[in-house]
């Protein structure tokens, strides 16, 4: 079944850049969707309009619809708020607040009025938990966020945006800057976190592509040229240029 329904969305950006073109994609409940492709094909672009981040920035043109349960998110009414705490985002590098780790995770949660401890410390753990970071942090809440590794501070990020319960989980490029056994972590964590939530995730590399999709979409300057399920695609593409990226001839 398909939580995201994306209809005829193109947009261009103010300096004249057409990032998308007429994209028609279904994005399916509980699993992992992967978008890969050169550099400027669009991907992070289509990210940031599944939660109106690119309202931050500066669009000449835009058209189509975003279906996310069955409501179009790019309608001028939509409460942008409670979109993006619905679908939650981790960027490629991690940027943690001046906070302790626990005040990481509980500082939204307390911004939307919760103020029982009780809850504040179950959304902590469980976060922690679903972010394969709570067996390394468990017994240093308390310490500064910053104090944490790189691979960590990525965890934890990933974990503040669980904490706020979305249900969709939007990954731009977010072990670019890892290490092999941080990145193996991430991506083991994205492996359980599927069986909740939609994942949505532009991945560092071909092979990350890879290991990771479920359902894999190759962009290209702005088009999208093929969607399959991830093994059909990267073991059988049936467009030659998604061949010609996934065996390296270009790309």
């Amino acid at each position: 079944m398909n939580k995201i329904i994306i209809e005829n969305l193109s947009l261009q950006y103010s300096d004249g850049t057409e990032s998308l073109r007429n994209i028609n994609l279904g994005i399916r409940e509980k699993a992992v969707t992967v978008l890969f492709g050169p550099a400027g094909g669009g991907k992070s672009t289509l990210l940031r309009c599944l939660n109106r981040l690119n309202d931050l920035t500066e669009v000449r043109a835009s058209a189509g619809r975003i279906l996310i349960d069955g409501e179009n998110v790019l309608d001028a009414d939509t409460d942008v708020i409670t979109l993006r705490r619905k679908v939650g985002m981790v960027f490629a590098r991690p940027v943690v607040l001046p906070m302790s780790i626990r005040e990481n995770l509980t500082y939204g949660l307390e911004l939307a009025g919760e103020t029982r401890r009780s809850k504040l410390d179950e959304a902590v753990e469980r976060s922690l938990k679903l972010a394969a970071l709570w067996d390394e942090v468990k017994d240093r809440l308390e310490d500064p966020a910053i104090a944490l590794s790189g691979g960590q501070q990525q965890r934890l990020c990933l974990a503040r945006s669980l904490a706020l319960q979305p249900e969709i989980i939007l990954l731009d490029e977010p072990t670019s800057g890892l290490d092999p056994i941080s990145t193996g972590k991430v991506e083991a964590a994205l492996t359980e976190l599927k069986k909740e939530y939609t994942i949505i995730l532009v991945p560092h590399s071909v092979q990350q592509a890879a290991r990771t999709a479920d359902y894999a979409a190759f962009f290209l300057q702005g088009e999208l040229i093929e969607y399959n399920e991830g093994k059909a695609l990267f073991t059988a593409p049936k467009e030659k240029r998604t061949e010609d990226y996934i065996t390296g001839r270009f790309g």
